[in-house]
C-alpha cells in the first residue's frame, strides 16, 4: 500500500482526477520540438527538454534521458506530461516526451492514428533516441503506461541493458474491464470528453485525406466498444474490439518483465477495473513493485507543496533514480 496521503478535501476521486487539468499550471523549460519520420512513412512529433552540455568534453552518455508517453488523448503538453517532465529536468535528466500520430497538434499522415498497444511506434522513439544517451527509462501514463508495459513484457529477457527501469501511472492494463468501467453512467463526462475528442480527429483526417475515414454515422457510438468495433480493431486489422483488447492489454505481459518497474495505481481510480490492480501478479514477481494508494483518482495523485510536484512525480523519480544507481554499481 502506497504512502500517498491526499491534501485535506481533495480526496475524492474525481477531484482528484480534474483538478489538475483544470487549475494546476505548470512553469518550467520550454520543449524543443523536432519531428521523426517512422519506417511506414508517417511521422512522431518528439517534444525535447535538453540540458546544454558544460564543455566539449561532456558527453550526452553522462546523462539519463526520461521518455514520456502520455495518456488517451493527450500530448507532451498535458499538464501531467509536463509536472513529469519538469521534475525529472530539475534533477538533472534530459527529457523525450513523445507524441502518439495524431496528438502532436496536427493530422498524422496515414489513415489510422495510434492504439492502446502501439510498441513498434515506442521502439522507434528509443531507437532514435538510444544514440546520445548510455542509459535512459521509461515513464508512462494511462494508455501510455500499457503501451510501455506491453512493450517491456514483449521484449521479456532480452529488453537491451540501458534501460534501467520504468515507472507507469494509473495503467488500464485490463483494456476490457476499463471499457466497462468507462461506459458506467458515473463516467459518462469522460466518456463524452474522449469521442468528442476522437471526432475532432477523424473530421481534421476527413480535411487533410479526403476518403481515408468519415464519421457519418458518428452519433451512434456510445462508448469504447462501439467505438473500437468501427475505427480502432479494423484499422489495425483485428476481427472485432474484443481481439484487439485481448491482444493489447499489458496485463497478460506482466510475468514477462525483466528490469524493475514502477505500477503506480489509486484504489479509487474511476477508469480501472479491478484487473488493472494485480496484486496476485505482483506479490511473486521480482521485477514489478506495484504500488496501491486509497485515493489518487487518475493520474491525480494531488500535492501541494514549496516545490510544485505532485507525489507521482517524486515517487517516480525517487523509483528510477535509485535503479540508476543500481545499475552502476
Amino acid at each position: 500500500m502506497s504512502p500517498y496521503r491526499p491534501p485535506w478535501g481533495f480526496s475524492h476521486a474525481h477531484l482528484q482526477t480534474v483538478y489538475p487539468t483544470l487549475f494546476r499550471r505548470i512553469r518550467g523549460p520550454v520543449y524543443q520540438a523536432e519531428t521523426l519520420t517512422t519506417e511506414d512513412d508517417d511521422f512522431l512529433d518528439l517534444s525535447w527538454l535538453r540540458h546544454p552540455a558544460a564543455g566539449m568534453k561532456e558527453s550526452r552518455e553522462a546523462r539519463p534521458l526520461a521518455v514520456l508517453a502520455h495518456g488517451m488523448e493527450g500530448s507532451s503538453q498535458a499538464i501531467y506530461m509536463r509536472g513529469m517532465a519538469r521534475a525529472f529536468f530539475a534533477a538533472g535528466w534530459d527529457v523525450l516526451a513523445w507524441n502518439m500520430r495524431g496528438c502532436g497538434g496536427r493530422p498524422n499522415a496515414l489513415n489510422s492514428f495510434y492504439h492502446s498497444g502501439k510498441t513498434d511506434d515506442l521502439e522507434a522513439v528509443i531507437r532514435h533516441a538510444r544514440p546520445a544517451y548510455a542509459r535512459l527509462a521509461l515513464i508512462g501514463f494511462s494508455l501510455g503506461g500499457n503501451v510501455v508495459l506491453k512493450y517491456l513484457g514483449e521484449q521479456g529477457k532480452a529488453v537491451r541493458d540501458f534501460i534501467l527501469g520504468a515507472a507507469v501511472i494509473s495503467v488500464p492494463c485490463d483494456l476490457a474491464g476499463c471499457a466497462e468501467e468507462l461506459a458506467r453512467k458515473r463516467n459518462f463526462i469522460y466518456l463524452q470528453r474522449f469521442l468528442h475528442s476522437f471526432r475532432g480527429k477523424i473530421r481534421a483526417k476527413m480535411k487533410s485525406r479526403p476518403g481515408a475515414v468519415n464519421d457519418q454515422g458518428f452519433g451512434a457510438i456510445q462508448n469504447f466498444r462501439d467505438f473500437d468495433n468501427r475505427y480502432t480493431a479494423p484499422d489495425f486489422g483485428y476481427p472485432d474490439a474484443e481481439t484487439y483488447w485481448r491482444a493489447n492489454s499489458s496485463l497478460a505481459y506482466l510475468p514477462n518483465l525483466a528490469i524493475p518497474c514502477l505500477m503506480l495505481s489509486s484504489a479509487d481510480d474511476p477508469f480501472l477495473s479491478p484487473g488493472c490492480l494485480p496484486r496476485a501478479i505482483a506479490e511473486k514477481h521480482p521485477s514489478l513493485l506495484l504500488e496501491i494508494s486509497h485515493h489518487g483518482g487518475h493520474c491525480g495523485f494531488l500535492r501541494f507543496a514549496r516545490d510544485g510536484h505532485y507525489y507521482s512525480e517524486i515517487r517516480c523519480l525517487e523509483f528510477l533514480a535509485f535503479h540508476r544507481g543500481a545499475g552502476k554499481q
